[in-house]
């Protein structure tokens, strides 16, 4: 398993992921962790794009991160990828919520590199 950790608003975000054979397992978590949406990304060798589906547990705002994650890892690994998102702050404030998406983006744009130097 390896690890990227970044601070965000007021807490500690961290990915981790693994290999499943060629395929990736990655989880994105911070503040009180639990599984708030969970993507499946898919990687078509003859057309050579990705594509993602998400579930998200009912009350949870993970979709968007999880979508990109998944779509983002797929590219990079040209393989499936799960990726699984459950961030949560109490009394999050609007600007918290655009810093935390930030730099969940930036986590998922430097394993994406990581993973395509040859993970």
């Amino acid at each position: 398993m390896y690890q990227i950790k970044k601070i965000a608003a007021r807490i500690s975000l961290h990915i981790e992921w693994n290999k499943a054979g060629k395929d990736h397992i990655v989880c994105l978590m911070g503040g009180d962790e639990h599984v708030g949406a969970v993507a499946v990304g898919f990687y078509d060798k003859s057309s050579g794009r990705s594509s993602s589906s998400v579930i998200t547990n009912p009350g949870h705002r993970e979709t968007d991160i999880a979508l990109l994650g998944a779509k983002v890892i797929s590219e990079a690994s040209k393989s499936a990828s799960v990726f699984i998102v459950g961030i949560h702050l109490d009394n999050i404030t609007k600007k918290e919520i655009e810093e935390i998406v930030s730099v969940s983006r930036e986590m998922i744009d430097e394993l994406s590199v990581i993973i395509q130097e040859g993970f």
